[in-house]
């Protein structure tokens, strides 16, 4: 009765023949469901590209066109000439970040700035692209759960370099509590990604039911909700990933 569909990003889901029909434009399409844009047969599958790789695909171009941009005007600045609009925000959003990490990691934050700044600005950007007409991203399981593995990855990948053994011992410690504590370093992409998946869900399938309803009820409506699910939740949920991020870091190489 399902089509078994492999997004890209390597979630799977099992959508319903009415979901693939929605997904098509039909009379009973949901604006908060990813959208089934075009099939490939590979290896008696079907491969779909979805709504969700396309707002990725947007959200990677733009974060590179910014950079460029950003990278261009840097380099191009005269320390006697008045820093532009460009430039003071850079200037801005960069001393913030490195801020944040430094507050958290202290010594260790030039190490780890660079990738806690992307994940925080690319984030945010997922969650934010509501506004401008996109499903966000970051409401489909299959791309915040491989942030939260890059996250579990970059743990014990730093605790094995740093305590090198230890790292495996302290699981063990106390002996009793050994299988709680597995569980518990296991549990942690998965926090992650739910925690994340969870509230953007959430709020895109909210902001598809206010926009369900007949025009003349929700006047107003929208805009107040884009504010708080989008803008205010979007930075929130961006700035917790990155700092449960540094936290988990700092807790298996801090001395």
């Amino acid at each position: 009765m399902g089509n078994l569909i492999f997004n890209a990003t390597g979630s799977i889901s099992c959508l319903c023949e009415a979901t693939a029909d929605a997904s098509k434009g039909s009379s009973g399409d949901f604006s908060f469901m990813i959208k089934l844009l075009k099939g490939f047969k590979i290896g008696g599958q079907t491969l779909y590209i979805t709504s969700t790789h396309i707002s990725l695909l947007i959200v990677t171009i733009t974060l590179i066109v910014i950079a460029c941009v950003v990278n261009r005007v840097v380099k191009k600045a005269n320390a006697s000439d008045t820093p532009g609009t460009i430039q003071n925000i850079a200037e801005l959003v960069v001393g913030m970040l490195d801020n944040m990490v430094n507050a958290s990691m202290g010594k260790e934050s030039k190490r780890f700035v660079n990738y806690i700044s992307t994940l925080f600005v690319f984030v945010l950007l997922c969650n934010i692209s509501g506004l401008f007409g996109l499903r966000a991203p970051t409401a489909d399981y299959g791309v915040t759960l491989p942030l939260g593995l890059i996250t579990f990855f970059m743990i014990h990948y730093c605790g094995i370099k740093k305590n090198k053994m230890k790292h495996f011992g302290d699981m063990c410690k106390p002996v009793i509590l050994t299988p709680i504590n597995i569980i518990g370093e296991l549990a942690v992409p998965i926090s992650l990604s739910l925690r994340l998946f969870g509230n953007i869900m959430s709020g895109t399938v909210l902001m598809g039911l206010i926009y369900m309803l007949p025009r003349y009820v929700t006047v107003g409506i929208p805009a107040v909700a884009h504010v708080y699910f989008d803008i205010f939740s979007g930075c929130i949920q961006a700035y917790v990933i990155s700092m449960l991020t540094m936290v988990y870091i700092t807790d298996k190489i801090g001395d």
